[in-house]
């Protein structure tokens, strides 16, 4: 956890803003130079009705509020939006914050939109990201777009001016730029990012036990994946992910939890291969938005959850947990996702994930009584733990 401070300009609000970051969250080390120019940009004008997008930790909506006459904030991080509500609180700002796939759910219109995309956004996401927010916009509002041009600024620009909104740049600072665009009195939001639907063969059955004996044969099916850009793995089904499918076994009648769901292939191969009950949880609102379109596309009935972790069914408890957890994220969001396991695996239950090979996470391991390696494929390796304090 990271705490940062910035100055107010403002006889309104506090006098330093206060804001607590995690691991997960872009740039928590400090404040992002795109946010700050176009915090300087917007607060010369009276916002009105105040739109912010993809707000990662509340900065620009926080700040921002003090001028305008209302603020709603947008995150497809379910752990972004509920860290931005936490800096709201503790700055005593009122603003909303609302986890959302796309900001075309938005159901109102704003006189001023701004977004400062994160770097490692992907450019048809973020093209996307500018069109529904310029959608979500009064005729005659103000979309402003803060970033670098390595970072897809030119792309940007592109896109405002083919939406016909007239980009012009009213701020520089190094090689960050400010561009203005005025949404025209008609406007047809264009799509950018677009869900298809990949389908792949997987084998059915405990693939290991298969290959000690020889005693059966597996069988194959066909399992569809609804996916789109910028999501892990989109239009495919990464070789860990497959590993995990077809090295563990789901038992009919067991409660299985798919942490960190992505599209939701192991929540649908569970629900089709056993008579079980299932639920998928991610991070991701996009993510779990394509989730539950591949849970239709393979007729299965299990539900969805985006939140943080565990942080949707802490109230559950589940037999079997399976998960090809982000581990490119952090040590930290790591902890929280292993720990919040032991907190919802029942007594006998089992946790099965993969990672890569070289990884080490035993240092998250130290809540469960039992490590078992039962799988390694070229690149990854699937393990089974069980909770040490539900078993004594």
């Amino acid at each position: 956890m990271t705490r940062l401070e910035l100055g107010s300009r403002t006889d309104e609000g506090p006098g330093v803003y206060e804001f607590r970051t995690c691991d997960g969250l872009h740039a928590a080390d400090g404040f992002r130079e795109a946010e700050l120019l176009a915090l300087e940009r917007v607060w010369e004008n009276s916002p009105g009705k105040l739109l912010v997008v993809q707000a990662s930790y509340g900065v620009l909506g926080t700040v921002l509020a003090a001028g305008a006459e209302t603020v709603t904030m947008t995150e497809s991080s379910a752990r972004a939006a509920e860290t931005c509500r936490e800096n709201l609180r503790k700055n005593g700002v009122d603003a909303t914050v609302r986890t959302v796939a796309r900001e075309s759910e938005l159901d109102h219109a704003f006189d001023t939109a701004v977004y400062a995309p994160k770097p490692y956004t992907a450019l048809d996401v973020g093209k996307q990201r500018i069109a529904d927010a310029v959608g979500r916009l009064a005729p005659g509002g103000t979309l402003y777009v803060a970033a670098r041009e390595r970072t897809g600024l030119n792309r940007y620009r592109d896109c405002l001016s083919a939406v016909g909104t007239r980009p012009e740049t009213v701020a520089t600072a190094d090689d960050v730029e400010v561009v203005r665009a005025t949404r025209p009195s008609t406007f047809d939001p264009p799509t950018y990012v677009e869900r298809g639907t990949a389908t792949v063969r997987v084998r059915e059955g405990d693939a290991a036990e298969v290959e000690a004996t020889g005693a059966v044969e597996l069988q194959e099916r066909d399992l569809h994946l609804v996916s789109e850009p910028g999501l892990f793995a989109a239009g495919r089904l990464d070789d860990g992910t497959r590993l995990l499918m077809e090295t563990v076994d789901v038992a009919d009648g067991e409660r299985v939890l798919d942490l960190c769901c992505g599209c939701g292939p192991l929540g649908a191969y569970a629900a089709l291969t056993a008579e079980c009950s299932v639920t998928l949880t991610d991070d991701d609102a996009r993510a779990t938005a394509c989730a539950r379109e591949t849970l239709a596309k393979n007729g299965v009935d299990a539900g969805v959850i985006t939140a943080d972790g565990v942080d949707g069914v802490r109230d559950r408890s589940f037999d079997l947990v399976l998960s090809n957890p982000p581990t490119h994220a952090g040590t930290g969001v790591l902890s929280d996702l292993f720990d919040g396991v032991a907190a919802v695996l029942a007594p006998d239950g089992r946790f099965a994930f993969v990672h890569h090979c070289e990884l080490d996470l035993s240092a998250h391991l130290r809540a469960f009584e039992t490590v078992e390696r039962v799988a390694t494929g070229p690149e990854h390796v699937v393990r089974i733990v069980r909770n040490a304090a539900k078993r004594r």
